[in-house]
């Protein structure tokens, strides 16, 4: 495993405490399971376990205090500059969006804003949120919406624009390791008291799902050890029936590649990172429930699963090619720059997520549809064909 060493921040006595029980709780499912659970389940339980998962759990999970910041935590221009995609968006389908996962409510209250400022009515703003600590704090930061609404999931049908930022990231996805005799499945069991791997032959739909995600499999080195991603397509086909039966579009927000650069020779770990207190790390056993576990997008394999239930491909591009082509240059340039210090802290603020080292190039934005158009500045950075 991990060796923390002095390097984490070491958590206090009732998150430890927490922690523990989440142990407790996946150890007993895997005895219940033959002695292993696969990497979906154990991540899965990690985030979303009632009241002691990552995101179900009361640890406070972005901002300074917590492991992570996004986009809209970082300037209200993010959300301003997709207010003005939303709007183009509403002007062809209906007054409403949908956001999944919405973090802080920041996002929500930066789009809300902008879109009130630009004189779009909003009918409704809905929230589908699996944290009951984030919903309370969503809850106080949108006061003032009453167009604000939390569901526990999918609505039937739906049309207007459904945003999703950081949220494939967190999906479970299933670990898998090509071997001289074939794919293998990577699971969770526990080895002298600890939680470790075991692997076995994949399931048929496992297998599938490995023969539709991995190109040139037969290139790839032995020992390659990778991810597909079951959960994050199951959720692609949900969102593509539910937009189906309206219109509109979703925007997706998430780090990743296309297939082709997902699955390349030099990737031989896979793509999990853990994210605790602001600190990144390969160990997704350390401290479960206390920490973030995420992986990279494949991008090609959500496409296609929007596609195959009925939407179009919009769009697909790095996050400065969107955020330029939604205008966000035109944006930062209402605060005059002779006004250094509200100009100043917005132009890095902006620069960061433009910027190919820090967010620009390793965030993506996957736009997918039914019978609307994008603006025409946003769709000329399309690079779909990738």
């Amino acid at each position: 495993g991990y060796n923390a060493g002095m390097t984490l921040p070491v958590p206090d006595s009732d998150a430890l405490a927490a922690s523990h029980a989440l142990q407790n709780q996946i150890a007993a499912e895997i005895a219940a399971n033959d002695g292993a659970i696969s990497f979906a389940r154990f991540m899965e339980l990690a985030l979303y376990a009632p009241n002691l998962g990552y995101y179900s759990g009361g640890a406070a999970k972005l901002g300074e205090a917590g492991d992570f910041t996004t986009a809209p935590e970082i300037t209200p221009l993010f959300g301003a500059t997709l207010a003005q995609a939303a709007a183009a968006i509403i002007a062809q389908s209906a007054p409403n969006i949908l956001e999944f996962g919405a973090g802080t409510g920041k996002l929500a209250r930066d789009v809300l804003n902008a879109l009130h400022q630009a004189g779009v009515a909003v009918d409704h703003y809905y929230i589908v949120e699996l944290s009951g600590e984030l919903r309370a704090r969503q809850q106080e930061a949108l006061r003032e919406f009453p167009q604000v609404r939390w569901l526990d999931g999918f609505p039937e049908s739906f049309s207007g624009v459904v945003l999703a930022n950081e949220v494939l990231d967190a999906m479970p996805v299933e670990l898998v390791r090509k071997t001289a005799g074939g794919w293998r499945e990577v699971m969770v069991t526990i080895d002298n008291g600890a939680f470790g791997y075991t692997e076995r032959a994949p399931s048929d739909a496992l297998a599938a799902h490995i023969a539709a995600q991995v190109p040139h499999a037969e290139s790839l080195p032995g020992g390659y050890l990778t991810e597909v991603h079951p959960v994050g397509c199951g959720f692609m086909a949900s969102l593509a029936r539910m937009l189906a039966k309206g219109k509109g579009a979703a925007f997706l927000f998430d780090y990743g590649f296309p297939a082709h650069e997902y699955y390349l020779g030099q990737r031989e770990t896979g793509t999990v990172m853990c994210h605790y207190r602001h600190h990144s790390h390969p160990d997704p056993f350390y401290l479960p429930g206390l920490q973030d576990i995420t992986a990279h997008v494949d991008f090609t394999a959500m496409a296609l699963a929007a596609q195959n239930n009925g939407l179009d491909v919009l769009g697909y591009m790095n996050q400065a090619s969107f955020l330029l082509g939604a205008g966000i240059g035109e944006l930062l340039t209402r605060t005059s720059p002779e006004d250094a210090m509200r100009y100043l802290p917005q132009a890095n603020a902006v620069q960061k997520l433009l910027s190919p080292a820090e967010m620009g190039e390793l965030f993506k934005v996957l736009i997918v549809g039914k019978d609307v158009a994008l603006p025409d500045a946003i769709a000329r950075a399309d690079r779909s064909h990738r």
